[in-house]
């Protein structure tokens, strides 16, 4: 199609947003809080991923699935910020320090990782906390999978990489998961050595 000819009618592009594209609002949320552990990083991620398939609404195939291809622009845009955000220093807001650390009521268990926070608050589980302490590559191939249902064909597609590569990828996420969970496991009753379930 040739550039600045648009494939949908306006009233077309409102259609697939009503219709297809809004109401995977909570699912589109729900991976980026997994994959940034922070609200409004979460937010951010969601608002940026509507913004950008509205763009890119001409890239959009009528009839294929709109939930990944929302969540590769979504997964896109995560590893996009990831990585901006990690050539740029560290910044840190020195009136706010000062202001929590000169405060009368100051809690003496106060810590400064926001984000051990964030995971002991809303989800103090231990199969939550395992996920979200993998490397980001394992930790969404686990979301994606076990989580969201996608198929491998999906995942392939979402991630950009050969099924092969989401297989073994899968796999060895579910074996660090595994020995992660053990001790869980044991307390629950669980007898050890547990044959894996893929």
């Amino acid at each position: 199609m040739p550039d600045g000819v648009n494939k949908y009618t306006e009233a077309q592009q409102h259609e697939l947003f009503n219709r297809e594209f809004f109401p995977l609002a909570d699912s589109l949320y729900n991976f980026a809080f997994k994959l940034a552990l922070d609200e409004d990083d979460a937010k951010d991620l969601v608002q940026d991923t509507y913004s950008k398939a509205f763009r890119f609404i001409n890239s959009f195939e009528r009839g294929t699935n709109a939930k990944a291809w929302l969540f590769k622009i979504l997964k896109n845009s995560y590893i996009n910020e990831y990585r901006r955000k990690s050539k740029q220093p560290v910044k840190v807001d020195y009136q706010e320090v000062e202001s929590v650390y000169n405060a009368d009521d100051i809690d003496e268990d106060f810590t400064t990782d926001l984000r051990a926070e964030t995971v002991r608050d809303l989800i103090g589980d231990e199969v939550t906390t395992a996920v979200n302490s993998l490397p980001v590559d394992f930790r969404t191939v686990i979301i994606l999978c076990d989580l969201e249902g996608f198929t491998y064909e999906e995942m392939a597609k979402i991630l950009d990489i050969p099924i092969g590569t989401v297989r073994s990828r899968l796999h060895r996420a579910r074996s660090i998961l595994k020995a992660k969970l053990q001790d869980y496991a044991r307390h629950l009753g669980y007898p050890p050595g547990l044959p894996p379930t893929d």
